[in-house]
C-alpha cells in the first residue's frame, strides 16, 4: 500500500469547483447566518435592561429627597345604634313622691273637746264571788288576801235565801277597781265584777 501525502498535496486546477450541497458546509453556513441574529437581539435586550435599570435608580434617588407626605390615621367611627323602639307594654316610669303634709303639721293646731267628767255620787266597789256558805266565801277573801288585797264578806237576805258575797272597795275610781281586777286574774280569779258601791 502506498503512502499519500495529502499535506503538500496541490489543489486540483482544472475543471470546475465543487458546490456545497450538504454536509458539513451547509450545517456551518446556517450556524453563521442564524449566530448573527442572536447578537443583535441580545445586545438590544442588554441595552433595554440596563436603561431600565437606571431609571429605576434615578427615580429612587429623586423620591428620596422630596420630603414624605404626613400620614393621617382617621379614628374608627363607631357604629351608632338606631334608636330602639318603646315597648307597649313597658310600665311607666315611677312619679316622685312629693308629700306635704309634713309641711302642713308644722304649724297645724288641732283642737280636741275633752268631755267634762262627772264624778259619780256613788263610790265603786268589786264583786268576786256569791257564795251559799259562808266558809267558801272565807277561803276566796284569804286567796285575795294573799294578793295584798283586802275583801269583805257581806250577808245578803233575798228571795231566793241568804247569800254570802265577797266585795272589794269602795273605790273613788272606776279605774284603780280595774287595777286590782287584773291583778287578781293573773292568779286565777277571773268571776269579778266592777259596779257601783251598795250601801
Amino acid at each position: 500500500m502506498t503512502n499519500r501525502d495529502y499535506a503538500n498535496r496541490k489543489p486540483r486546477s482544472t475543471g470546475t469547483p465543487r458546490k456545497a450541497t450538504g454536509g458539513r458546509t451547509a450545517k456551518r453556513s446556517s450556524a453563521a447566518a442564524n449566530g448573527q441574529k442572536p447578537s443583535f437581539l441580545l445586545i438590544a435586550i442588554a441595552v433595554i435592561l440596563i436603561g431600565g435599570f437606571g431609571y429605576f435608580l434615578y427615580f429612587l434617588k429623586s423620591g428620596s429627597d422630596t420630603p414624605a407626605a404626613p400620614v393621617t390615621v382617621e379614628a374608627p367611627v363607631k357604629a351608632t345604634k338606631p334608636a330602639a323602639k318603646p315597648d307597649p307594654n313597658a310600665l311607666p316610669p315611677k312619679p316622685t313622691e312629693e308629700w306635704s303634709y309634713q309641711k302642713e303639721l308644722e304649724n297645724k293646731q288641732v283642737i280636741i273637746d275633752l268631755p267634762v267628767e262627772t264624778k259619780p255620787t256613788r263610790p265603786y266597789q268589786m264583786q268576786c264571788g256569791s257564795f251559799r256558805s259562808e266558809s267558801q266565801a272565807n277561803e276566796m277573801k284569804a286567796v285575795i288576801a294573799f294578793q295584798g288585797l283586802e275583801a269583805q264578806v257581806r250577808r245578803t237576805d233575798g228571795a231566793k235565801g241568804t247569800w254570802f258575797k265577797v266585795v272589794l272597795g269602795p273605790y273613788e275610781r272606776k279605774r284603780e277597781a280595774e287595777r286590782q281586777r287584773h291583778k287578781l286574774q293573773k292568779v286565777g280569779i277571773n268571776g269579778c265584777q266592777v259596779w257601783l258601791w251598795e250601801g
